[in-house]
């Protein structure tokens, strides 16, 4: 039966990343200078993620439009970035964006948080 539930739940996940792709948008336009600062400063973030996941596709919808080229960790069972979220966030839960400033590391969880954070932040 989890099987059965894992299938519907991934092929589900897959028709709503085909639709986001189809029904994206266009990108946020910024000089090549304030690209540059931008991408600079994102360097020292991270999207912990599922590739299916519904909320990490909204996610990463925000990020395209808004143009922020943010490092995107699969945390598939098993992995390496799994263990990362588990051991600096304290939770397996995604989206989960890292954020590195000032030699402290904010984990923030929850499309809608993580949505209204990069507005605020870069728009």
């Amino acid at each position: 039966m989890k099987i059965v539930i894992n299938l519907i739940r991934n092929l589900l996940g897959y028709i709503i990343i085909a639709l986001d792709l189809v029904t994206r948008g266009a990108k946020k336009k910024r000089p090549p200078e304030q690209q540059q600062e931008v991408s600079d400063e994102l360097k020292h973030f991270a999207l912990y993620q599922f590739a299916a996941c519904p909320f990490c596709t909204k996610t990463r919808r925000a990020m395209y439009k808004l143009n922020l080229p943010i490092e995107k960790r699969n945390a598939p069972e098993g992995s390496k970035h799994r263990q990362e979220l588990l051991e600096g966030g304290g939770k397996v839960k995604v989206p989960c964006l890292r954020i590195e400033k000032e030699g402290t590391v904010e984990w923030m969880y929850e499309s809608s948080e993580i949505i209204r954070y990069l507005e605020k932040r870069f728009a």
